[in-house]
């Protein structure tokens, strides 16, 4: 299978996979979920590294 091009994807998806069993009532609530996964994410850099050498791509 060929590299994502896009690191972003990554990210996303583990996002997505995060909250997966999430019931939310409005969109307020799904937007401070997908905040709140994104602001853990920050403090995880090898998780966003694994992201990027998906693409083969370079900082």
């Amino acid at each position: 299978m060929p590299p994502d091009l896009n690191p972003q994807e990554g990210v996303w998806s583990l996002v997505k996979r995060d909250m997966g069993n999430l019931a939310a009532a409005d969109l307020g609530q799904i937007a401070l979920a997908v905040k709140r996964e994104l602001k853990m994410l920050q403090y995880r850099p090898g998780v966003i590294d694994g992201c990027l050498a998906g693409t083969s791509m370079a900082l």
